[in-house]
């Protein structure tokens, strides 16, 4: 049950690959297969309907001709990886040059694949590579006749062993006979060895027993296309009541929450994201503003997990029941959003599980519960888990449970708090063994933590990422951290989600910038990244007070109710509306690939352009949220999918102007008081039969 990643059936097959001085007459080299992640460690990921392009080095001694496939089947083949070739689907691999081929799978099924290389020496196709130029050269070829004839009479043999081919076998049979006839004219029998025909069938059954495999079965993880692309509204429903004509200071309920989902819905999002929606702890409950000592009336942190009322696998009583829930989900679903719950692996005090299983917690030298803490920080209204305690077994059990509870539920999407201080092999085991058996589960990994750490949790298998963009705001550290993300191996694996704001965190640029660096940042958010998120309603209405000293909202929704006036005339919800259209109306926007930065003559002025089925974006963004700033934009037509030399439109999606551009060197100018951004939809000029000139 708990056996470790990577080890199992395909240690054999690996074994069974390598050279030794028994089958050293395999001489094709199979290497630099990709995508291929930590030598196999870990699968790559894509997204149901994708194509996994394989790649590999296929190496062999003099000038004979080789074959490949790409071999690949879905985990639901079964778990003898080293099984017969039969459980195996294949695709060929064709020449890229130099040596590099190619071959493009179909991934239609959610969940694990396998796949793996296996290349041989084509004989036939060799022997006719040979065979051509001896007869251009009109050089005597009847010896090679006599050996075609062999090798027709070998390839027969191997036809005869597939039932459905008994006609290939026939045909293949007259052929070797033909070709081995010394009687027949020469003209005839050496064109019947030349003919395409006879080549293709002798290639459906080649001689295999000499192939090399790669020495790994690699594999990928498919998910929902939600996983590449998404736009996260984090709401607090208990914060929802007075929004909707109840008077300020009532708790919000899943009913109120529910009416709320229609203008979540308009504003274009497709996950609605709750914090933890269950009983809170009443023992050291924080009060507003995170003070040590609450009020009779506050509502505490929804983090501090457990009272009377049930743990994780229960909801607060104050925000309704499980039917009341249920309907919250199925609305929901009914708009076309999907439901992320928090999971938050930590408890308060008052949890259930302190009194049933102590032994789940750490103990202190006095005999106490440790509480959290992130020094100088206290968090003295919870206590974290003992992953590696005595009974960590019955621990990572249980705790896999609650999402299997929540699936059950009708959830499959989960936003994880603080998942870095939890040991990197629960989460592997744990997400491996719920996708096992839900593949349409995704998992968002909050984690503002150190790079390698963040990478290491998305190649464990979470399927989303925070990421650091809230914290960038230069030029050159935008351009640098979205080419790591886009332009190394992390592509393969991590999907980074770019939230301007989360309840934790009100960076310093919004708490000073006004609404220019609040447009700005959801531009940048929304476009560079496939996957955004905002913590709302705050974010569009442009909340900017922090807490004395730290990047924290004041009067802070982790600790208090509040009310939001939705309707405010200075809302952003009219352009997050529009931005959210526009990623759905343009496929170049719904992937990180494609992802290029353009130069231009000005630090404040960043552009960069995606390109994907029906076209390219061009987007130009003033960073400077306090002054105007004008640029040459040096473009690459390439990026684009125009020619140098030809004349474009660019069309603004955000404001509807329309420019035409010639050539690489463009000028821009942005006022951030009007909008710090162009959005443009790169259209490319045509003509009608009328020789009517438009751009489309």
């Amino acid at each position: 049950m708990f056996s470790r990643a990577g080890e199992g059936p395909a240690e054999g097959l690996a074994r069974s690959s390598r050279p030794s001085l028994l089958d050293g007459r395999r001489r094709v080299v199979v290497a630099a297969v990709r995508p291929e992640l930590d030598g196999g460690r870990f699968p790559v990921k894509r997204v149901i309907g994708d194509v996994l392009d394989v790649e590999a080095d296929l190496l062999v001694d003099g000038h004979d001709v080789l074959a490949a496939r790409v071999l690949y089947r879905h985990a639901d083949a079964g778990d003898d990886r080293a099984a017969s070739a039969s459980t195996w689907s294949e695709q060929p691999l064709a020449p890229l040059g130099n040596d590099r081929w190619h071959a493009a799978v179909p991934l239609t099924a959610l969940g694990r694949w396998d796949y793996t290389v296996e290349s041989w020496v084509d004989e036939w196709a060799s022997f006719v590579w040979g065979f051509r130029r001896k007869v251009e050269a009109k050089q005597d070829v009847s010896v090679e006749l006599l050996r075609a004839a062999e090798l027709l009479h070998a390839a027969v043999e191997r036809a005869a062993d597939v039932v459905a081919d008994h006609a290939d076998a026939r045909s293949l049979g007259n052929a070797a006979a033909l070709v081995a006839d010394a009687s027949r004219d020469a003209g005839e029998r050496t064109a019947l060895v030349l003919d395409a025909a006879l080549s293709a069938a002798v290639a459906r059954h080649p001689d295999r027993s000499r192939a090399t495999r790669h020495g790994r079965v690699l594999s990928v993880v498919v998910e929902p296309v939600r996983a590449r692309c998404s736009a996260w509204y984090e709401l607090f429903p208990r914060s929802t009541a007075a929004s909707d004509g109840l008077a300020p200071g009532t708790h919000g309920t899943f009913a109120t929450a529910a009416a709320r989902l229609d203008y979540i819905a308009d504003l274009g999002f497709d996950v609605v994201y709750l914090p933890p929606i269950h009983p809170i702890g009443v023992t050291n409950r924080k009060g507003k503003n995170n003070a040590l000592a609450a009020a009779g009336d506050d509502v505490g942190s929804p983090w501090a997990i457990g009272s009377a009322a049930g743990g994780h696998k229960s909801i607060n009583p104050d925000l309704g029941s499980f039917d009341d829930f249920r309907r919250f989900v199925a609305r929901a679903r009914s708009l076309g959003l999907d439901v992320a719950l928090d999971i938050a692996f930590q408890a308060s005090p008052d949890h259930p599980w302190v009194k049933e299983h102590p032994e789940w917690f750490v103990h202190r030298a006095d005999g106490t519960i440790q509480y959290a803490e992130n020094p100088p920080k206290k968090y003295q209204d919870v206590y974290p888990f003992y992953f590696d305690g005595p009974d960590w077994r019955a621990l990572w059990e249980e705790l896999k449970s609650v999402f299997l509870f929540w699936i059950g539920e009708g959830v499959t999407v989960f936003r994880v708090d603080n998942p870095h201080t939890k040991p990197l092999p629960f989460w592997e085991w744990c997400i491996g063994e719920i996708k096992a058996q839900h593949p349409e589960t995704l998992f968002l990994a909050e984690a503002f933590t150190r790079p390698k750490i963040m990478q290491q949790l998305a190649k464990a298998g979470f399927s989303q990422s925070y990421t650091y963009f809230t914290w960038r705001t230069a030029k050159w550290e935008i351009i640098e951290y979205l080419r790591e993300l886009t332009e190394t191996d992390m592509r393969e694996y991590f999907r980074p989600n770019f939230w301007p704001n989360t309840p934790d965190i009100l960076p310093e640029h919004l708490q000073w910038g006004g609404r220019p660096v609040f447009v700005q940042r959801a531009i940048l958010a929304a476009t560079l990244s496939s996957n955004w998120g905002i913590y709302g309603p705050p974010f569009e209405l442009m909340e900017h007070t922090a807490r004395a000293g730290v990047e924290e909202y004041v009067d802070n929704e982790k600790y208090q109710l509040r009310t939001w006036d939705l309707g405010r005339a200075d809302s952003l919800a009219p352009l997050i509306r529009l931005i959210n259209r526009i990623r759905r109306e343009n496929a170049a926007l719904q992937d990180m690939r494609g992802l290029h930065f353009h130069a231009t003559d000005n630090d404040q002025i960043l552009c960069y352009s995606k390109r994907g089925d029906g076209g390219a974006v061009l987007v130009v963004v003033n960073l400077d949220p306090t002054h105007a700033h004008s640029a040459w934009i040096d473009i690459d037509p390439r990026a684009l999918g125009v020619h140098p030399d030809e004349t474009f439109q660019v069309h603004d999606l955000l404001g509807e102007a329309r420019y035409r551009w010639r050539g690489g060197r463009n000028f821009v100018q942005l006022d951030p008081r009007i909008m710090p951004a162009h959005l443009f939809r790169v259209r490319r000029h045509a003509r009608n039969e009328h020789d009517f000139e438009y751009f489309v």
